[in-house]
C-alpha cells in the first residue's frame, strides 16, 4: 500500500494530509489562534469539588474550567505491578473525590479531550509524555507494549528488551506501535531524551504559576512525523521551507533512518490542488457519500451520536435482492470506515446497514468493517449487528470532528437544518398581528418580512389578510425585506 503525507503551511494555518493510493484518508487541521490542548500539562487549582459526579472542576486556564473524575486521578500503588496492571489503581475501587480532593488544592493535570461544544476539556493526572516508540509514564511502573501489536513474538521480544533497559528506573513506559521491528538502541535512544524531558519537566512544574501550561506538545508537522510516520509511509512532502527545515532537524534526532523520505515541495501548484486534497475536503463537508456501486451513505452528526444510513441508491445489482444488498452492504462498510476516520468522527457511532437475511452476508460485512478499521489510528470498537440490522460501535474521541474544526451551525437555521415553510410563517405574523393590536392602539400595522412570505401573503393570502383587517379594524401593510431570512419578520405599530 502507498502512503504519503502532504504537510500545508500557511502563516495562520497548518493542515496535515494522510492519502493512501492517491486517496486522502485522514485531515488534521491547527490554527494559529486555536491550537488544540491535547497532551498539554499544565498546574490548576481546582475550583469546586462534586461528590455526586465523583469528579471536580479544575482551572487551567483555558477560560472555561475542565472536568477531572475520580478514575483520572493518580494514586500511589500499593504494591509493585502485577502481570501490568499496579495494585491501588484500576485494580481497586475509587475513594470518594473529596477524599481524593478539596477546593483550592493545587494540581498537576494533563488535557486527554480538547474542549468539544459546551463541554469542556477533561484532564487526567496520570501523566504521559510520547516520544517516536515509547510514552513515558513517569507516576507508573507499568512497563508494557501497544496491544495494536499483535505479533506475540514481537511483543515479547519489545517487552524484553524494554525491562532490560527501563527496568531499574522506577519509571513506567508504554511501546508504541511505532517501535515494532526497532531495534534496543532505538528504545534507548527514546528512554534517555524521556528521562531528561521529565527532569526538565520536574523543575517547571516547581516554577509554573497556576493557570500556567508546564509541557506543550509538539506543533502540528512534528506531531504527524512522530504519530504517523511508519515503515510504509514512502514520501512526506512540506511545502515550506522553514517547516521542511523543522521536520529534517527532527527527524535526524529522532528518527535518522527516514529522512531521506521527507522532501521540500517547491511547485507553484498548492500541493492539495496536485492531489485532489481540496476536493476531498469540500465533499467530507456533506452529508451524502456516494459509492461506486450507485448506492450511498447518508452521514449525519449530532450531539449524542453519529449516524450512517446505508441505500442502495441506482445500483440494481445483477442476480438477485439479497446479492445487490450484500455487495452494497460490503462497500458500504469499507467507505464507512474511510469516512470515519477522514471526518474523524468520535463517540457513539450507529450504522444502518441494508436489511441481510443471510447470516453469513452479516459475519463478512461485520468483518469488513472491522478490517477496514484496522488502519485507524484512533482506538475503535464494533459490536455485533442487532436484531433491527444496526451496528454499534464507538470511536475514540480527543478533538473535533473535521466539519465542527471548519464549519459553523448555519445563523438563518441556528443548526436545525431546516427551515419553517413561508406558509408557517404567514400564520405566525397573523398570530402576532392579533397579540400586537390587544396590546396596544395603532391605526396602522407595518409587517416587515422576507421577500418570499411577504410575495406569498399578498398573492395567496390576500383574502386572509383582508379578513384579519375587518376583524382588528386596523389598516395591515407589508414590506419585504431582501436581509432577512424566511423565518425573520417584524410587526410595527404606526
Amino acid at each position: 500500500m502507498s502512503e504519503e503525507i502532504l504537510i500545508n503551511v500557511t502563516p495562520r494555518e497548518t493542515r496535515v494530509a494522510v492519502v493512501e493510493n492517491g486517496m486522502l484518508q485522514e485531515m488534521h487541521v491547527e490554527r494559529a489562534l486555536k491550537r488544540g490542548y491535547v497532551g498539554n500539562v499544565y498546574k490548576g487549582r481546582v475550583s469546586r469539588v462534586m461528590p455526586g459526579m465523583q469528579a471536580a472542576f479544575v482551572e487551567i486556564g483555558l477560560g472555561r474550567a475542565a472536568f477531572l473524575h475520580a478514575s483520572d486521578i493518580f494514586r500511589a500503588p500499593t504494591a509493585l505491578p502485577v502481570d501490568g496492571v499496579e495494585n491501588g489503581s484500576s485494580a481497586t475501587p475509587v475513594p470518594p473525590i473529596n477524599e481524593l480532593l478539596h477546593e483550592g488544592q493545587e494540581v498537576v493535570v494533563q488535557v486527554v479531550k480538547d474542549p468539544i461544544g459546551s463541554k469542556g476539556a477533561r484532564l487526567t493526572t496520570h501523566l504521559s509524555i510520547p516520544s517516536r516508540y515509547l510514552v513515558l509514564l513517569p507516576y507508573s511502573k507499568v512497563l508494557g507494549v501497544s496491544v495494536r501489536i499483535e505479533d506475540e513474538t514481537e511483543r515479547a521480544r519489545l517487552k524484553e528488551m524494554l525491562v532490560a533497559l527501563a527496568a531499574e528506573g522506577g519509571i513506567g513506559y508504554i511501546v508504541r506501535t511505532n517501535a515494532e521491528g526497532q531495534t534496543s538502541e532505538a528504545l534507548a535512544e527514546d528512554i534517555d531524551y524521556l528521562g531528561k524531558l521529565w527532569i526538565a519537566l520536574r523543575e517547571n512544574i516547581k516554577r509554573t504559576q497556576v493557570g500556567q501550561c508546564i509541557y506543550e506538545d509538539l506543533a502540528l508537522p512534528l506531531r504527524a512525523l512522530r504519530d504517523l510516520m511508519r515503515k510504509d509511509v514512502e514520501k512526506v512532502r512540506v511545502d515550506s521551507h522553514e517547516t521542511y527545515d523543522k521536520t529534517i532537524r527532527f527527524a535526524q534526532q529522532f528518527m535518522p533512518e527516514l529522512v531521506e523520505r521527507i522532501e521540500h515541495y517547491p511547485g507553484e501548484r498548492p500541493i492539495f490542488d496536485l492531489y485532489g486534497v481540496e476536493d476531498e475536503i469540500q465533499r467530507a463537508l456533506k452529508k451524502d457519500v456516494p459509492l461506486k456501486s450507485g448506492g450511498y451513505l447518508i452521514i449525519d452528526q449530532t450531539e449524542a451520536m453519529t449516524t450512517v444510513d446505508v441505500n442502495t441508491g441506482a445500483f440494481l445489482g445483477h442476480r438477485n435482492l439479497e446479492e445487490t444488498v450484500y455487495k452494497t452492504n460490503l462497500e458500504a462498510a469499507q467507505s464507512t470506515a474511510r469516512q470515519l476516520r477522514l471526518r474523524n468522527l468520535g463517540g457513539i457511532i450507529i450504522i444502518d446497514f441494508i436489511d441481510m437475511i443471510d447470516e453469513e452476508h452479516k459475519r463478512q460485512v461485520l468483518r469488513m468493517l472491522e478490517k477496514s478499521l484496522l488502519r485507524d489510528h484512533a482506538k475503535t470498537t464494533v459490536y455485533d449487528i442487532s436484531p433491527l440490522g444496526l451496528v454499534e460501535m464507538t470511536r475514540k474521541r480527543t478533538t473535533e470532528s473535521l466539519e465542527r474544526q471548519l464549519c459553523e451551525p448555519c445563523p438563518t437555521c441556528n443548526g436545525r437544518g431546516s427551515l419553517k415553510t413561508s406558509e408557517t410563517v404567514t400564520y405566525e405574523i397573523f398570530r402576532e398581528i392579533t397579540r400586537a393590536v390587544r396590546q396596544f392602539e395603532a391605526a396602522t400595522l407595518l409587517v416587515l418580512a422576507s421577500t418570499k412570505v411577504v410575495s406569498k401573503i399578498l398573492e395567496e393570502e390576500s383574502v386572509a389578510v383582508a379578513e384579519l383587517e375587518e376583524f382588528i379594524g386596523k389598516t395591515i401593510r407589508f414590506q419585504p425585506e431582501e436581509n432577512y431570512s424566511q423565518e425573520q419578520y417584524d410587526v410595527v405599530l404606526l
